[in-house]
């Protein structure tokens, strides 16, 4: 993963407001050690690493080399995440982007300050829903009983049916909860972004962007819809996050 050249150049993690140049630590993407540190420009500052000007490979340890370097750094400061493998040439090539950027980038930090990214996903605990469907769903149950006596052979096209109306009913029951868990969690929140499903059991997966003063109002709430649902629905909640769906700073190094 080295470039023909064998040029270093400087790694962009993410903008954060600050004047006052510092490092962060050996958390540099690539497994070198490279410091994490600061390049300011008028108030606002690009964090970097020492990297070889290459094109990264979208792994595992990169990504998370990556997503560490932010949250460290989210530790003391509101952070604009820039996408992954950003490279500039060197630090001078930075300044002129700070430079140029420096309104939007400026307004965006404001309107970041505060805020935090909060993760859920609800998903259906498997034997119980199915079980549900069958005692909420008359036409299935009353279906299931018509066929249970038949032979084998004569219950493959109405097994089909049945797994037809299942899938139905399921896809009902998850807009229904899917509906209640988003206006629930929504009204705490400053922003939502859903993302798709993966499994017919998943509800929803969702990111919120929420004012840490209302975290634990959030995080409470999230547990009382646990507990609520506690014999039918697994809840994961993960936070706190960088803004990661919420802001993805996409900078064409070769344009400045």
């Amino acid at each position: 993963m080295t470039d023909a050249a064998g040029k270093t150049g400087k790694y962009i993690y993410c903008i954060i407001e600050s004047d006052r140049p510092r490092s962060f630590g050996p958390l540099g993407i690539g497994g070198r050690g490279d410091e994490l540190y600061m390049i300011c420009f008028n108030g606002i500052a690009a964090v970097v690493s020492n990297s070889p000007i290459i094109k990264y490979s979208v792994s595992r340890e990169n990504m998370l080399a990556h997503e560490k370097a932010i949250e460290r750094v989210m530790k003391e400061h509101t952070v604009l995440p820039v996408r992954f493998g950003t490279i500039a040439e060197d630090e001078e090539k930075i300044a002129k982007i700070l430079e140029k950027e420096h309104d939007r980038i400026a307004e965006l930090l404001k309107t970041m300050a505060g805020k935090t990214e909060l993760s859920v996903i609800a998903i259906f605990k498997e034997d119980v829903i199915y079980k549900d469907i069958t005692e909420k769903y008359q036409d299935i149950r009353t279906f299931k009983e018509r066929i249970a006596g038949l032979p084998p052979e004569k219950t493959r096209g109405p097994l089909m049916e049945i797994g037809r109306r299942v899938e139905a009913a399921l896809h009902q029951e998850r807009e229904i909860y899917k509906e209640e868990i988003l206006n629930t969690l929504t009204a705490l929140s400053c922003d939502v972004k859903v993302m798709d499903n993966y499994g017919e059991l998943m509800i929803i997966k969702a990111a919120f962007l929420v004012e840490r003063r209302r975290e634990e109002e959030f995080d409470r709430t999230v547990n009382e819809l646990a507990d609520k649902y506690a014999g039918k629905i697994r809840f994961k909640f993960v936070g706190t996050l960088p803004p990661f769906n919420f802001v993805n700073l996409v900078i064409e190094t070769g344009n400045y």
